[in-house]
C-alpha cells in the first residue's frame, strides 16, 4: 500500500508506492499541510483503485516523470514475457492468466461438472480480471489483500447487499490453490502465506414442527403434495430429490437409492461418496411414491417432473409454490432446504439412533449431527447435566 511522505530538503509531499513490482517515488510541489495532504492522499487512493482494476496509466498521473522510460520498459517486458513455461528456463514464471489456464486444464478432469463450472466462473469473473497483467511470481500479498477488500464491496444476494464472507472465501480459496501450485513450480515464496479465511457467522437451523409439516402437506397444491412429503420424511437434498429417477426407487425393498444429484438441469454423481446411500421409505413416503408413479411413472424417467417430463426447476418451484404457500399459512419464510433439517429433527425427536440418522442424511459420521442437532436429541442435554457415575 502506497504512502504520502515529506521530502526533508523541501518540505513538499511526495508519493511512495509500488507498481509492476517496482518502487516508485513521485514528487509534488505541494507543501506539507492538512489540505494538501488530504488532496494527495485522495489522488493516491484513486491510483491504487486503478492499479487494482488494471486501469492505471502512469503517464496520465505523472506525464513529466523521469520514471516513465523505466515504466515503459517494464510494461514492454511484461507484454513480451515468455508465455509458455515449457519454452523457457525454470525461473521464468508465466503470466497469471496463462498459468491459471494451465492449472485449470490439469485439474478439471478430477472435479465434478458443477465444481468445474464454479471454479471457471471464479476465474473468469474475478481472478483473471484482477491479476491478468502480472506474471504469477509478481502477485504480492498486498495485491491479494486489496483484491479481497474489493470483493467485499461487490453486490451480493444476501441481506447486506454485498458479497458474503462465505462467497469471498470461495473466491480466495481458488486463488490460494493457484498461487500455492505456482510457487511450488517456479520456486518463489507463496504470497498467500498466513492469509486466513474470513470468519463466518454460525447459521442456526429453523426446522418445522410436526404440526407445521402436517399443515403444509394438507394445504399444498395436490400436484406437489407427494414431492414435499418425500422431502419432509427423507431429508434428501434438493438436487437429490429433484434428480431422483424411477430406476432408483425400489418398491420391493422399500428403499430410495441415492445415486445421483441434479445440477443445472443435469444429473451427475452425488456431492460426495458418503452421499451414496439407501433411504428407507417410511409409511408416508411409500404411499406418496406409489401415488406419484401413477402420475409420472409412464411419462418420465424422473420421479418429479414437469409436463414435458423434464426434472423440476427448483428455483421456479420455490418462487411459485413454496414461498406463496408459507405466506398463505402465515409461517416464517424459510428456504426449502429446511425440509432436510426438519426430517433430521423429527427422526431424532422420535428416538432414532443418531448413527442411523446420519446414514439416512448422507453424513459419514455423527459429528455434524451432534453439532447441528444436539438440542433435538432426547436425553442428550440431561446426559450433559448429569454427573458421571
Amino acid at each position: 500500500m502506497g504512502k504520502v511522505r515529506v521530502r526533508k530538503e523541501t518540505g513538499n509531499l511526495f508519493f511512495d508506492f509500488r507498481f509492476l513490482g517496482m518502487r516508485c517515488r513521485e514528487q509534488t510541489a505541494l507543501p506539507d499541510n492538512a489540505q494538501n495532504r488530504k488532496k494527495v492522499e485522495s489522488m493516491l487512493a484513486v491510483m491504487e483503485a486503478k492499479m487494482l482494476l488494471n486501469q492505471f496509466d502512469y503517464g496520465e498521473f505523472f506525464p513529466n516523470s523521469p520514471n516513465l522510460p523505466k515504466v515503459a520498459s517494464k510494461l514492454a517486458a511484461l507484454n513480451t514475457y515468455r508465455r509458455n513455461p515449457c519454452d523457457g528456463g525454470p525461473n521464468e514464471a508465466p503470466m497469471f492468466s496463462d498459468f491459471t489456464e494451465t492449472w485449470f486444464s490439469e485439474l478439471q478432469v478430477q472435479w465434478r461438472t458443477s465444481h468445474n463450472r464454479n471454479v471457471r466462473a471464479v476465474i473468469d469473473s474475478s481472478l483473471v480480471p484482477a491479476f491478468k497483467n502480472f506474471p504469477v511470481d509478481q502477485v504480492t500479498k498486498a495485491s491479494i489483500l486489496a483484491f479481497r477488500a474489493e470483493l467485499s464491496k461487490r453486490p451480493g444476494r444476501n441481506s447486506t447487499g454485498v458479497m458474503s464472507p462465505k462467497t469471498i472465501n470461495t473466491h480466495m480459496g481458488v486463488l490460494r490453490m493457484i498461487m500455492t501450485e505456482a510457487a511450488d513450480r517456479y520456486g518463489f515464496t507463496n504470497p498467500y502465506r498466513n492469509i486466513k479465511p474470513l470468519k463466518l457467522q454460525r447459521k442456526h437451523i429453523e426446522p418445522f414442527s410436526l404440526d407445521e409439516v402436517n399443515n403444509i402437506l394438507d394445504r399444498v397444491r395436490d400436484d406437489y403434495r407427494n414431492y414435499y412429503t418425500v422431502r419432509f420424511y427423507t431429508g434428501m437434498r434438493t438436487g437429490e430429490v429433484d434428480g431422483l429417477k424411477w430406476e432408483y426407487v425400489d418398491f420391493d425393498s422399500r428403499q430410495i437409492l441415492v445415486r445421483e444429484t441434479l445440477v443445472s438441469g443435469k444429473t451427475e454423481y452425488t456431492k460426495t461418496d458418503g452421499s451414496q446411500r439407501e433411504i428407507p421409505m417410511l409409511g408416508p413416503v411409500f404411499d406418496a411414491l406409489q401415488a406419484q408413479y401413477q402420475s409420472t411413472g409412464k411419462i418420465s424417467k424422473y420421479v418429479f417432473c414437469n409436463r414435458q417430463g423434464e426434472p423440476l426447476d427448483h428455483c421456479n418451484v420455490t418462487k411459485r409454490v413454496w414461498y406463496p404457500l408459507l405466506r398463505h399459512l402465515r409461517l416464517k419464510e424459510r428456504r426449502p432446504y429446511q425440509t432436510r433439517h426438519t426430517a433430521a429433527t423429527l427422526f431424532l425427536a422420535s428416538g432414532e439412533n443418531p448413527e442411523w440418522v446420519a446414514r439416512v442424511l448422507g453424513h459419514t459420521s455423527t459429528e455434524m449431527l451432534f453439532r447441528v442437532y444436539s438440542r433435538y436429541i432426547p436425553n442428550l442435554r440431561s446426559m450433559r447435566l448429569s454427573p458421571l457415575a
